[in-house]
């Protein structure tokens, strides 16, 4: 028995799309010029991209403590998101990791998690959240 999904569910009110959110700021697209070969070099092969809450806690866009730059600090979150992947701690879709961040100060944990889904065409990409963000 075939059974229409319009039928099932009912006519879409809202769509908002992956591309939609990254052109409104709420995601940060990972796979741009400069951070790609990034996203590349920590093993993965599919996109990435980061709530706008999630890089501003972990890679920032502001003044940064001597000796840390957006590089290193990107890297740091997707090394420890890879690092989770490896050693098993994924769950279905999702993984969750935290990432040490240093203020010039102390350093503060920032709990995170990762989710496989799909993207605007059903291509299996990866969005990167602070816990507690949907």
């Amino acid at each position: 028995m075939t059974t229409n999904m319009k039928d099932f569910f009912g006519e879409v009110i809202c769509i908002y799309s992956r591309e939609e959110a990254i052109n409104d700021g709420i995601l940060v697209d990972l796979m741009q010029d400069g951070t790609e070969s990034l996203v590349k070099e920590a093993g993965f092969k599919y996109p990435v991209a980061m709530t706008s809450t999630a890089f501003e806690a972990t890679v920032g866009s502001g003044e940064l403590p001597v000796c840390q730059d957006v590089t290193g600090r990107l890297w740091d979150v997707l090394y420890m998101l890879m690092l989770s992947i490896k050693t098993g701690k994924a769950t279905g879709d999702t993984v969750y990791f935290t990432v040490s961040v240093y203020d010039g100060k102390k350093h503060n944990e920032v709990k995170l998690y990762s989710k496989c889904g799909p993207g605007d065409n059903a291509e299996p990409v990866l969005t990167i959240m602070l816990v507690g963000e949907d």
